[in-house]
């Protein structure tokens, strides 16, 4: 019990201190990038991406600066926070999608097999959500450990050391995330390939990777900015005791 009210005042802590901002983008883009999913990007022969993937990267680069400011365990357990935000999204769209009622779109068109449509995909399917979210919770604690372990052992400062930390983190990271992903549900319900599921993952990953690149000083910039203001300086305060 001991154990349970520390970790409770600690989240208690934690989430009034991390800027709530950066939880909302974090939280937001792991809702969104699950339902964006649904949609293909590209596909060729060894090579998929859906439409999350252009947000996949905003909750990674979200961790890393969390990470940076705050520790690997309060990014993990922000993410995980985030995951079952997610699970309870997934369960309101699936109950909205068993209404009676109609979607716009049906009286755009006024075919059913639309409405059906919609609440196939806002409803989504068990063995996705189960996929994405234990994809989600094994990516988020990766990256957290491989972020804090390369930070130990870098000698360089500045943004080339958050750069190092997060690309590393984030590269390997979003490979986990698709692999298990792909896993669980390309693999055996959509008919991949195990050479499918290591290609997608790995490209997946770099495509994913890449955009963080791009991003990453506005990341290293905001926790500058945490860092010479103290944002965070009573969590901080708390887990050292």
């Amino acid at each position: 019990m001991d154990l349970i009210r520390r970790e409770l005042e600690d989240y208690r802590i934690l989430l009034r201190n991390v800027p709530s901002l950066v939880i909302t983008f974090f939280v937001l883009s792991v809702i969104l990038m699950n339902l964006l999913a649904n949609k293909e990007f590209i596909s060729v022969k060894y090579f998929a991406l859906d439409c999350g993937f252009l947000l996949s990267w905003v909750s990674f680069l979200c961790m890393d600066m969390i990470c940076k400011r705050f520790g690997p365990k309060p990014a993990a357990k922000i993410s995980i926070m985030a995951m079952l935000i997610n699970l309870a999204v997934c369960a309101l769209f699936k109950l909205i999608s068993l209404s009676p009622g109609m979607w716009g779109e049906y009286y755009s068109t006024g075919m059913t097999e639309v409405n059906d449509a919609l609440n196939a995909t806002f409803g989504g399917s068990w063995f996705v959500v189960l996929g994405s979210s234990t994809a989600m919770v094994a990516a988020a604690i990766t990256n957290s450990v491989i972020n804090h372990s390369v930070a130990k052992r870098l000698k360089i400062g500045g943004y080339k050391a958050f750069a190092a930390r997060s690309f590393i983190s984030t590269g390997i990271a979003q490979f986990v995330d698709n692999l298990v992903f792909a896993a669980i549900v390309s693999y055996h319900f959509f008919g991949w390939t195990l050479t499918q599921v290591l290609i997608c993952s790995l490209t997946g990953a770099v495509a994913e990777l890449l955009c963080e690149v791009i991003f990453s000083p506005v990341g290293y910039r905001i926790s500058e900015v945490w860092e010479k203001d103290k944002v965070g300086s009573q969590y901080l305060k708390y887990a050292n005791q």
